[in-house]
């Protein structure tokens, strides 16, 4: 062969060569433990769906999925891990709309979402519940909010960290019942919601599937859930739209991303597993008892929920008066 035509050849199998990797790489993955960063705390919803849907992964893969619960910094901590990580499928970040709500909230972290990492697939998501503890002195939605305006700058209320859906949902509330409360921030939702328990703080705005049991213990008060609908967890629990404050809706949402630069052939092999994963009766029927709600979306549909999100909280915080400039 002459050296024209060799080099020629030459450039024909390097340019083939990615493409000729790829879908081996993806046949043979996952060759080793998959790590999945939860920039959350233990106990949450974003954990505990972690590990549920790990365990799913690791029957299916065959190999151990690791579990890690990297906090603080209102998720931006274990995020930023997951974006550094190698782009190779073994790290995935369990992240939530607290993630898309940072795109506005905070502008000095050191990652941007669509930028550095790569949608994967959504999990779930789930109402939350307004709660107070029950020595506050209001039984109904609009008696606290009566009792908020008559004690402006007085009251409190808790969320995981700013731009936790927690954070979000608990502002637009402010905003929209035009209410002066006061954030308390807690490293984790564990701590903020041993702090509504505890009376530390009088209110706090959390997931149906984690405070449901709260409510049923008597350890809270149950005002209001935020769906469109009444929660079949706590059906005579009214919606804050129905409570007092029209066209009020805020829920939780989870979901999968990896660093970007993951090949796409792992990426679909991911999403196959997890939408595969979300739709077992089993795993329904558990996620509808807590009052979750399974969701399934391709990469390419999840990438486009994403950006709207971002869009939806970016709206959102506009409203608020101390946002960030």
């Amino acid at each position: 062969m002459t050296a024209p035509r060799f080099a020629f050849a030459l450039a024909a199998v390097l340019v083939a060569a990615p493409n000729l990797v790829a879908p081996c790489f993806a046949q043979d993955y996952p060759t080793k433990p998959i790590r999945i960063i939860v920039p959350f705390g233990a106990g949450g919803p974003a954990d505990v769906t972690a590990r549920l849907v790990g365990n799913i992964l690791q029957e299916k893969f065959g190999q151990p999925i690791v579990v890690e619960n990297r906090t603080g910094a209102g998720g931006v901590i274990g995020t930023v891990e997951a974006a550094k990580s190698p782009p190779d499928g073994y790290t995935l970040l369990m992240m939530s709309n607290t993630q898309t709500a940072n795109e506005s909230l905070m502008p000095q972290r050191k990652y941007e979402l669509m930028r550095d990492l790569a949608p994967i697939a959504p999990i779930n998501y789930s109402d939350l519940v307004i709660v107070v503890h029950p020595q506050v002195p209001a039984k109904t939605l609009a008696e606290f909010i009566a009792l908020a305006k008559s004690q402006p700058g007085k009251l409190n209320y808790a969320s995981s960290g700013q731009g936790t859906p927690y954070h979000m949902a608990g502002e637009l509330f402010k905003a929209m019942a035009g209410i002066d409360v006061v954030h308390v921030p807690y490293r984790n939702s564990g701590e903020a919601r041993s702090g509504v328990i505890g009376g530390q703080v009088q209110m706090m705005i959390d997931a149906v599937t984690t405070m449901a049991p709260n409510v049923a213990a008597g350890q809270v008060r149950a005002l209001a859930t935020t769906g469109k609908t009444r929660s079949g967890v706590l059906p005579d629990v009214p919606t804050a739209s129905e409570a007092g404050v029209p066209g009020y809706e805020a829920t939780i949402w989870l979901g999968l991303m990896a660093p970007t630069g993951t090949p796409k052939p792992v990426i679909d092999k991911l999403n196959a597993a997890v939408n595969e994963a979300t739709k077992r009766p089993d795993i329904v029927k558990l996620w509808k008892e807590q009052g979750a709600e399974p969701m399934s979306m391709t990469p390419e549909e999840f990438d486009k929920y994403l950006r709207g999100d971002i869009m939806k909280w970016a709206e959102v915080v506009k409203r608020f008066p101390d946002r960030p400039q």
